[in-house]
Parts: structure tokens; sequence; C-alpha cells
């Protein structure tokens, strides 16, 4: 939920060479934007920086990429953070329109929240755009036994965030059961439950991991501890784009998810989705 005292948003981006500057306003459960707009949509999504989080300046790159890319469409944008797995509720279920950010989701991936529903019957996900590397951690300390072949971690105690799509090849053999897994509600618990030794490997965006843990209320004692105790595995398991994931319950979803790849394209070809990921990264 957003804090009142908080200063409202700001989201600029570039048009026909003029720089737009869009002040949002702080609501009782979220931001919004052209608030003047009759054409309203909602997107729910999480904290998870540095891509986005309410705590980063701007509120993070694909913060700033999402309200540029809708306003410039005409619509009143309201932003919503929960926790991952409500998110991804609250959108399948058609009480948000828009899921964000979302990495590719297979066919076959079933719904956790209507049984015998795959996601896709639920979700209709936009053009891609850049992303980040999956990649498994583990402790320094102990042995490699991946060595670039999912097979090897059969029966493996693996940690995962709750309600995440990590790679179509993990994502199946982890729905068949073939790995032991521990879900967490975030990235911030997913890596101290590594450091405790609860598991043995954790899997995601090793930057989102570690910046999670840098900007976390933990002690300094505490964050230098896990920090230095984890490495990445490598190789990476893949690159990961993101996606909006439209829900197929929302008003006019088919216009909503046309006008997104209209906008995602736009900002491909003008050089906004590098300016603006590259302003983002300059801004914590």
């Amino acid at each position: 939920m957003a804090e009142e005292s908080l200063p409202p948003p700001l989201v600029s981006y570039v048009e026909n060479g003029t720089v737009v500057n869009i002040t949002g306003e702080i609501t009782t459960d979220g931001y919004r934007f052209n608030s003047r707009s009759k054409k309203t949509v909602n997107l729910a999504t999480l904290q998870w920086p540095p891509y986005i989080g309410e705590n980063l300046c701007n509120k993070g790159w694909v913060f700033q990429y999402a309200v540029a890319l809708l306003v410039q469409k005409g619509y009143q944008v309201n932003i919503h953070f929960y926790p991952w797995a409500r998110a991804v509720r609250l959108v399948e279920l058609g009480a948000m329109d828009i899921l964000f950010p979302e990495y590719f989701i297979e066919s076959n991936a079933p719904s956790d929240n209507i049984k015998g529903t795959s996601r896709r019957d639920l979700l209709e996900l936009s053009k891609p755009y850049p992303g980040g590397e999956i990649s498994f951690l583990k402790r320094k300390a102990e042995q490699d036994k991946f060595q670039g072949k999912l097979k090897n971690l059969v029966g493996e105690k693996i940690g995962v965030v709750r309600g995440y799509q990590n790679t179509p090849e993990f994502d199946a053999m982890m729905d068949a059961g073939l790995f032991d897994i521990i879900e967490t509600v975030d990235d911030l618990q997913l890596m101290k439950m590594l450091a405790a030794k609860r598991v043995n490997l954790i899997i995601g965006d090793p930057l989102v991991l570690r910046h999670t843990v840098k900007h976390s209320s933990l002690p300094q004692q505490d964050k230098a501890l896990i920090l230095q105790e984890t490495a990445n595995v490598l190789p990476s398991l893949q690159y990961n784009h993101l996606y909006f994931a439209v829900s197929k319950k929302a008003e006019d979803w088919q216009q909503l998810l046309a006008d997104l790849n209209l906008g995602i394209t736009a900002f491909a070809q003008s050089g906004e989705t590098r300016r603006i990921i590259s302003n983002g990264s300059h801004c914590f």
C-alpha cells in the first residue's frame, strides 16, 4: 500500500522529440496516472528491484515503462503492488487487468487458481521487452551438481518464489515433481533460506536476488554474510524477456493487448525503451 507521506510519482517519456512528464497520484491502494481519462486499466505487480519497486527512485524502469506505454495510448493507469502469488491470482480471476512483469508462460502451464485450467487460458501475453538472466544460486563452499544439466538435480532441494515462472524445462520438471521444491513469498526470503541451509539451490534472476538483499532492512552483518556466501551457478539457465500478461476477463482485452503491442514496438524502434532502461539503471 502506498504511503500518503511519499512524494507523488513522476514518469517521463519522449514523444516526437518532446519530453512528456506525468505526475501521478498516490491512492489508498497504489498509484494512479492520467486520472482524467475514463479508459481505466488496473495493473498488478510486485516488489522486484532493481526492475520495479516502491522504494526505488521513480519506482524502477519497468514501472516507468508500463505507465509511459499506457498513458501514451490514452489510458488511466492504476498500479498496485502485491506479493506475486496474489498478483497472479487477481489477474487470472479478472479482478485486475494486467500482470507485470511476467516471464513467458508455456501453453500447458497449469493455473494454481482455477483447477484444470492452463494459465494461457486465462492470460494473453504481450510482445516481449528486455529482461534478464535466470540462474541457480548456491552456497559458495558447496559442490555444483548442475553442470549445465537439469537432470543432475532430480531430487534436489530447490527454493522457488511461489507463482514465478522460471524456464519452461525447469517448470515442467518442477510440475512433474522431479525436484524437492520449497516455496517462499519473495526473493529476499529465498536468499535467506539458501543462507540458512534450508535448500541447496535457489532459482531466479541473480540481479534481483542480490539487489533485494543489499537494499533490505536486514542488519548490515547479515547482508554481508548472505552476499559473500552465495554464488551464481554457471552456466545460466537462459535469458528471459519480460511480458505484460493481460487477463482475458478484462473489458476489451484484445484492444488493450493490441495497444500494448503497438507501444512496445514503437518504443523499441524509437530508442525509448533503451532510454528508459538506461535512466533506471542509474537510479536507485
